[in-house]
């Protein structure tokens, strides 16, 4: 799930990984146009998020970029859909600055994760218990720092689509 200004790395690792691993990826956006990375790396979104339904997902993976969840976490589609797939105990994975789109749609509250320290307050002031790690698992939630966590972040994702 991503929009302009996502973090480059922060998308495309995290679908070549689960792709190579067997699962279907589709790119959720709010528009049909290309959107660009922060770092200036192109993508067509596979679908927009009015045409996505929560159930048939296994669960989402938002990266950060500041813009990206800066825009993502203004559309009630997107917050509706991400908490969707909490409440029915899928994957929703967040990096980096994900963690506003978590903040808005209601989900960290009580939960324990992470996300960039620039937005920890954030976090905390959400109600999140906040762990400064690669990655921090809570249930269904798993959520990471930065890009050099992408590694220990997917391991993580692969562990919990496993089970």
């Amino acid at each position: 799930m991503a929009t302009d200004g996502y973090e480059d790395l922060e998308l495309h690792y995290p679908r070549i990984r689960l792709n190579e691993a067997g699962y279907e990826t589709e790119l959720i956006s709010l528009h049909r146009r290309q959107i660009i990375g922060k770092h200036g790396y192109p993508i067509k979104p596979d679908k927009l998020i009015r045409d996505a339904n929560p159930d048939d997902y296994n669960g989402v993976i938002i990266p950060g970029g500041t813009k990206n969840p800066d825009y993502l976490r203004r559309d009630k589609d997107i917050l509706n859909f991400v908490a969707h797939i909490n409440e029915q105990g899928k994957l929703v994975g967040a990096i980096c600055h994900a963690g506003w789109v978590l903040i808005s749609a209601k989900i960290v509250r009580g939960r324990k994760a992470t996300s960039y320290f620039a937005i920890k307050d954030d976090m905390i002031n959400a109600g999140t218990i906040f762990e400064d790690s690669p990655v921090v698992i809570d249930r269904n939630l798993i959520t990471s720092r930065i890009p050099a966590d992408l590694p220990e972040f997917m391991k993580a994702v692969l562990e919990f689509l496993k089970e």
